[in-house]
C-alpha cells in the first residue's frame, strides 16, 4: 500500500465498506512536470517545466532548511444543483464505526497501527460528508483500548492527511462532550461543499486547480487541467463520486470568484484559460498551496525551486502589504483622535479656579 490513504479514487470505496476495503485504496500522487507545457517564459504566462529533482539552486534550498525545518465545456457558468444526499444518518455512522473496527485481525502493529489510523481518516471523512460532529468517543473505539496511549499520535497522522488532500482542519466543537469538527481552510459555501446539503469536501479539488495553476505559470489551459484531472479518472460531463460534475464544480468556483476564465484571444476554436481569482489571492497563498503539493508528492517545496522562490517573494510582499496596511490604520486612527482632541475640548485657560491653593488669595 503507498504513502498516501486517502485518494480520490479510493473514496468511492466508502459507499460499500468492506474488510478489505484499505487494502485496495489507491495512491494518487500528481506529477505536474509531466503537463506542463514547455516554452512561454513571458512575465505573466510563464509556463516552466519544473523537474521535481532539480534542487541546484543553493540559496533556494538554504531558505527552504530555515523556513521548513525537517519533519517525521469550457465556459464555467454556474448550473443549479442537484438534489442533496439523501441517507439515514445513525445507520451510516454506526456502519462506519464497526466496519472500522473490525478490520484489524491478524496483522502486525505497524500495520495494525497503520490500518487504524486509516480508519481515522476515512471515519472523520463520514463524518464530514453527514454534517456531524465528531465524538472522541467514537474514535477511541476506532483506536481500540490497545492505542489509548497512542490516540493523540493517531488524529494528529489523520489530521494532518485530512489538511493535505482534502484542505480541512480539525476543530474542537465542544471541549466538555469531546467532539470535533472537520472546517474547510477556505471561506467555501456550506463549509466547503459548495452547495447546500450533505457531501464531500470540494476544497481540496479546488487547492488542486490552484497548484496546477501555479505551476504553469499562474495561468494554465482547459486542456491541460482535464488532462490532468483525467489521469485521476475526473472527467468533464460525468458525475463524480465525490465532486459531483466537474465542470459544474469548476464553474462554482468562477462564480464565487475563486477562479478567473477568460476566453483566449483568437484562438479557433474558442479555448478558455483559467486564473487565480481575487478570493483565492485573499484566502490562501502561493507557498500554502505549494506546500499542499510538495506535501501529496512526499518531497519538499524547495523541489521546485522556482515556485518556491516565486512563492517565497509571494510570502514577503504579503508580509510588507500586511505592515503597510497595519501602519496606515495606526496612522489614520492617531490623526482621528487628533482632530478629536482639537475640535470637542476647549483651550486650558488660567485662572484662579486652576491655580494651586496657595497661589489662590
Amino acid at each position: 500500500m503507498g504513502r498516501y490513504q486517502i485518494t480520490w479514487l479510493s473514496l468511492s470505496l466508502m459507499v460499500s465498506p468492506s474488510p478489505d476495503f484499505l487494502s485496495r485504496l489507491l495512491p494518487a500522487v500528481p506529477d505536474y512536470s509531466d503537463i506542463m507545457p514547455p516554452g512561454h517564459k513571458s512575465k505573466k504566462h510563464h509556463r516552466a517545466k519544473i523537474d521535481p529533482q532539480s534542487c541546484g539552486n543553493s540559496q533556494a534550498t538554504a531558505a527552504a532548511a530555515k523556513e521548513f525545518p525537517p519533519s517525521s465545456s469550457t465556459q464555467c457558468e454556474a448550473i443549479s444543483c442537484p438534489g442533496s444526499d439523501k441517507a439515514s444518518s445513525s445507520q451510516e455512522e454506526d456502519e462506519a464505526v464497526s466496519s472500522a473496527t473490525t478490520l484489524f485481525t491478524g496483522v502486525s502493529v505497524v500495520d495494525d497501527f497503520k490500518k487504524r489510523t486509516e480508519a481515522l481518516e476515512l471515519f472523520l471523512l463520514s463524518k464530514y460528508k453527514l454534517k456531524q460532529p465528531i465524538m472522541k468517543k467514537d474514535l477511541l473505539r476506532i483506536v481500540g483500548e490497545e492505542y489509548q496511549d497512542r490516540f493523540c499520535e493517531m488524529l494528529k497522522k489523520a489530521s494532518d492527511e485530512m489538511e493535505t488532500f482534502f484542505a480541512l482542519h480539525i476543530n474542537e466543537v465542544n471541549s466538555s462532550n469531546h467532539s470535533y469538527a472537520l472546517v474547510s481552510k477556505l471561506k467555501l459555501p456550506n463549509n466547503g461543499r459548495v452547495r447546500p446539503g450533505r457531501g464531500f469536501p470540494k476544497t481540496g479539488f479546488l487547492m488542486h486547480i490552484l497548484g496546477l495553476i501555479f505551476m504553469n505559470g499562474n495561468c494554465v489551459s482547459e486542456e491541460v487541467i482535464w488532462r490532468d484531472l483525467r489521469l485521476k479518472q475526473v472527467y468533464p460531463g460525468r458525475k463524480h463520486f465525490v465532486f459531483g460534475e466537474p465542470r459544474k464544480l469548476i464553474g462554482d468556483f468562477v462564480r464565487l470568484k475563486y477562479l478567473e476564465c477568460h476566453q483566449v484571444p483568437d484562438s479557433d476554436p474558442p479555448r478558455s484559460e483559467f486564473l487565480w481569482g481575487p478570493k483565492a489571492h485573499l484566502e490562501t497563498s502561493k507557498m500554502e498551496v505549494l506546500v499542499i503539493i510538495a506535501k501529496v508528492n512526499g518531497t519538499h517545496p524547495s523541489a521546485y525551486p522556482l515556485c518556491y522562490e516565486e512563492a517565497l517573494r509571494d510570502k514577503e510582499e504579503r508580509a510588507q502589504a500586511r505592515d503597510a496596511a497595519r501602519a496606515a490604520t495606526t496612522a489614520q486612527v492617531r490623526a482621528s483622535f487628533r482632530a478629536m482632541a482639537g475640535t470637542t475640548l476647549p483651550p486650558m485657560e488660567k485662572s484662579k479656579a486652576f491655580l494651586p491653593s496657595h497661589q489662590n488669595i
